[in-house]
């Protein structure tokens, strides 16, 4: 399995909060930080869309979209001189799924709202990502994006039997293509996992741990993977990813431990080695270096 995939296998969106806002000029909203990531469509007129922490304004027009981490401000405006309201104030005003705002001028359409993932399994997407994806419509990358974001827009517009599960099942796949066509765009970046994905010596090295975690990767061996030299893979990998490669592979395999632990159908022993562990021991050890609590404790607090 490619790392792109693996990482979002068992990232879960429980639910997607939305609503449709007919918003007309001028008009302006803001949201502060949250715990859930944001997502917004716009899929009538255009508005600007500014990020907490990012220095410059993003244009958006229809079929644009972006998604916003979590616990990061936003605005979005018909102008940047147009003063933004508290959208949580505005939200108590809306009827149903539907908020109307502004001033009457020109129109402007955007479902916006929330993605609210399961805590635990999404955490590392979102370590791995960047603070801010967008997709424009018109980019050829955007096909797939494109289907997903016009059944969005029809479930939104009318209430019918079965839209919330819907909506919720459309949202997460909606998630999984941003990230996808922000990444096949050119816009990742030069740093970041994402960005490393495309980065041929880097990228084949996260892959070979990816394909086998359980193997016992040493820095040298990784770095004959990646055809480089052992101090410069391991400095373009901790610049790039953040973190030293091993350091990464025991994260990844603590993650991959937690999975098997939820499913629970694997015996400790037996998922210890399945990430690459001889003993139990160590396997706790790591586990517990990574969570603060044990592999036992992890999986009884999940059956309470």
């Amino acid at each position: 399995m490619d790392p792109f995939s693996d990482v979002f296998t068992e990232m879960r969106v429980r639910n997607a909060l939305y609503c449709r806002m007919e918003a007309t000029a001028p008009w302006g909203v803001k949201f502060a930080g949250s715990p859930h990531a944001k997502f917004g469509l716009v899929t009538r007129g255009s508005c600007w869309l500014e990020v907490a922490g990012e220095p410059n304004p993003i244009p958006l027009r229809g079929g644009d979209c972006y998604v916003v981490a979590a616990n990061i401000g936003i605005a979005v405006r018909d102008s940047l001189r147009t003063r933004a309201v508290d959208g949580e104030e505005l939200i108590q005003t809306k009827v149903g799924n539907l908020l109307r705002c502004g001033g009457g001028g020109a129109p402007t359409t955007v479902v916006t709202g929330l993605f609210e993932f399961d805590e635990w399994s999404s955490k590392p997407v979102f370590e791995m990502l960047p603070r801010v994806l967008f997709v424009r419509g018109d980019e050829a990358q955007a096909s797939a994006l494109g289907a997903t974001l016009n059944l969005l827009a029809i479930e939104t517009a009318t209430s019918t039997l079965g839209s919330p599960i819907v909506i919720s099942r459309l949202a997460e796949i909606l998630f999984v293509q941003t990230i996808r066509t922000h990444y096949a765009s050119g816009r990742a970046g030069e740093q970041g996992w994402l960005a490393a994905l495309g980065n041929s010596p880097l990228g084949t090295a996260l892959r070979a741990m990816h394909h086998a975690p359980a193997h016992p990767w040493s820095v040298e061996e990784l770095a004959r993977v990646a055809g480089m030299s052992r101090s410069v893979f391991a400095l373009r990998f901790k610049e790039q990813i953040g973190e030293a490669p091993l350091e990464y592979l025991t994260r990844w395999r603590m993650y991959k431990a937690g999975c098997l632990l939820r499913e629970g159908e694997h015996g400790i022993a037996e998922i210890a080695s399945a990430v690459g562990y001889e003993s139990s021991g160590a396997f706790n050890r790591a586990f517990h270096r990574i969570y603060s609590q044990t592999p036992g404790e992890f999986r009884r607090l999940l059956r309470k």
